[in-house]
């Protein structure tokens, strides 16, 4: 409703990231930042804007800390039990880029790959398997998806791990193995760099209650 305004145009904004592939086709001209929070634009910075729905609470106490202090916004946090979302909306982002598309042969290589995204050389057994030259796969690969078949395939294998911390008690280790990477440090950098949290750290925060206190 705000972008519809216009106020936004030229603006860098945040909303939910269910919501930016809609917002990015009907308003080009704004700047969105999916992966914040809080996002701040206008003059004076008074066009705040806010992202996941739980995120009204950051909404709730960023003038307070800005009028009032930040005591004042950390009482009420306490009082109210609100939490400053600090990670961002990374940790919450799955695959959501262009589910539905007609390139069936690229149907089938998404299907292939999520039965097998933890084998070795998935990704070439599934170009093999497409008949498409490599060029013609990655090419059409994107354009269905919105992906490269290489970030799609890490994406399918960060997201079971994701499901394994939080429902497992399975060492980290072994989910890297389990989900297609032999290098536990490099499967420690993947996921921090795409989801924004150590596994570790997502574990403890995700986790089943139980499990979350093993972490």
């Amino acid at each position: 409703m705000l972008a519809e305004t216009g106020l936004l145009d030229g603006c860098e904004v945040t909303s939910h990231w269910a919501a930016a592939s809609l917002i990015r086709a009907h308003h080009p001209n704004i700047l969105l930042a999916e992966q914040r929070v809080l996002s701040f634009a206008g003059q004076g910075q008074r066009l705040i804007t806010a992202g996941g729905a739980s995120s009204w609470q950051d909404l709730v106490l960023y003038p307070i800390m800005r009028f009032a202090g930040m005591d004042s916004a950390r009482q009420v946090s306490k009082i109210f039990l609100f939490q400053w979302h600090r990670d961002g909306q990374s940790p919450f982002a799955a695959l959501q880029r262009n589910a539905q598309h007609d390139d069936a042969t690229i149907g089938q290589a998404q299907i292939w790959l999520a039965d097998n995204y933890a084998r070795d050389r998935a990704l070439a057994s599934a170009i093999e398997a497409s008949g498409l030259q490599e060029r013609t796969f990655n090419r059409r690969f994107r354009a269905a998806t919105g992906y490269a078949p290489s970030e799609y395939l890490q994406s399918l294998r960060i997201e079971e791990a994701k499901q394994m911390l939080e429902s497992s008690s399975t060492g980290i280790g072994d989910i890297a193995n389990a989900v297609g990477y032999s290098d536990e440090a490099s499967f420690r950098r993947l996921f921090r760099r795409l989801v924004g949290l150590s596994p570790a750290e997502y574990r403890r925060r995700y986790a089943f209650p139980e499990l979350a206190a093993m972490a």
